[in-house]
């Protein structure tokens, strides 16, 4: 918290983000303004609400410091940095970016929130270290509604691959080295996104799609066509990284394709050697590389989906219950760095403390275990649990008085 505490110009509010963040860490079976606020020994929301709405303190300045402490705490030499995108499911349509789309948390079209996120993933762990909100165009084009939630002015619409580019280029302008980039097929097609990373020099492994067409001497082909042309010898046996269960191997293929200016053009083709399904990933880098450094990035993708995990289930990153803006960036900033605090932890323990044979490394979960049962757990009196018993109440009941007056005058 001392990182970011220069970001609040005010005791009050910088309190009231230590008790956010405080919360966030806790077991608590849900979290949100009213959990958090009763775990922090409020009598009501209002001030955290008000912490998130109108309290001045910039959510970019300290999205700033998350990274620089990621980057500190994280780095190594082979750092990679992963965009993928993940949706929360919301009910009705105020919620600022919700519309129905496809979401991949649901696996299908869905009342969604939707958000791409830059993961820093390396040897040593991986968290996220920037967010952009992605707002639809039925939201751009309808300025009202933009106003009543909150979005600037000047925020229009971009794609989710312009999306990337921003926070990948606002990461290398503020001094973040690293070697790659990973993600799948929603940005591997995306040709404005591959040229931005080659004119910078910073090497890439993006997952295409079978129908991805790609340069050769012949002229183009797709390159599911383009990989039943590989000789048999051209397929080696690599792991891909440790999972769940031990070692990951595919079966992987490279070939050299054509195309302008410098540095070094692949495609990479991963085959499962269970079922045969195919994937195919375009690969850059600005010299040449061999199979096996292709591979590991394209491996260090997934680790972008454990950090949605560990957010989600450690730190609340998708349970928001916020409208408006501003509110769903200082949610997520706050979520972000409170799951940077496990990320970090875990690494400095590996560090500093040899673990015997007979235990695992301690994890994020096991580290959010050990906080809450040492520093979040809260004892709070009687009289505290019933007036938040009292206050759920009594606004439950002036929310069903207000809905059940709207519906008697929407009634013809």
């Amino acid at each position: 918290m001392a990182r970011v505490a220069g970001r609040f110009a005010r005791v009050e509010p910088r309190r009231r983000a230590r008790e956010f963040v405080l919360g966030l860490l806790a077991d608590l079976p849900r979290k949100n303004c009213w959990t958090l606020a009763e775990h922090a020994g409020d009598s009501t929301p209002y001030g955290l609400q008000h912490l998130l709405s109108r309290a001045k303190w910039d959510a970019d300045a300290v999205r700033d410091d998350v990274r620089g402490f990621i980057v500190e705490q994280l780095h190594d030499e082979e750092v990679v940095l992963v965009v993928d995108e993940t949706g929360d499911l919301k009910k009705g349509t105020a919620t600022v970016g919700v519309q129905r789309q496809y979401t991949g948390t649901a696996g299908r079209i869905e009342n969604s929130q939707v958000a791409v996120y830059l993961a820093y993933s390396s040897m040593r762990g991986h968290a996220a270290i920037d967010r952009e909100l992605y707002v639809p165009r039925s939201w751009t084009q309808d300025a009202a509604r933009c106003r009543s939630a909150g979005i600037p002015a000047e925020i229009g619409f971009a794609t989710k691959p312009a999306l990337a580019a921003r926070m990948i280029n606002r990461a290398l302008d503020a001094g973040v080295r690293v070697p790659w980039v990973a993600a799948d097929e929603v940005y591997g097609g995306n040709p404005q996104l591959r040229a931005s990373l080659e004119d910078r020099q910073v090497g890439y492994v993006l997952e295409v799609a079978c129908d991805h067409q790609i340069a050769t001497r012949a002229g183009k082909v797709r390159v599911d066509t383009l990989v039943k042309m590989l000789p048999k010898r051209a397929w080696q046996k690599l792991s891909a990284g440790v999972g769940a269960k031990g070692r990951r191997f595919y079966d992987w293929a490279l070939a050299d394709v054509a195309g302008e200016g410098a540095g070094h053009r692949y495609l990479l083709v991963r085959r499962s050697r269970s079922s045969g399904e195919l994937a195919y990933y375009r690969c850059y880098s600005a010299g040449p590389v061999p199979l096996g450094t292709l591979v590991r990035v394209a491996g260090r993708r997934w680790t972008v989906e454990e950090t949605f995990q560990a957010a989600k289930g450690l730190a609340g990153l998708d349970e928001h219950q916020v409208r408006r803006w501003t509110s769903w960036h200082r949610w997520v900033t706050l979520a972000m760095l409170a799951h940077a605090f496990l990320a970090a932890t875990a690494a400095r323990e590996r560090d500093h403390h040899s673990v015997p044979n007979e235990l695992i490394p301690l994890t994020c979960n096991e580290i959010q275990h050990l906080f809450t049962a040492f520093i979040t757990k809260a004892v709070r009196p009687v009289a505290h649990c019933l007036g938040w018993s009292d206050w759920r109440r009594r606004h439950q009941a002036r929310s069903r008085a207000c809905h059940y007056e709207r519906q008697a005058t929407l009634q013809p």
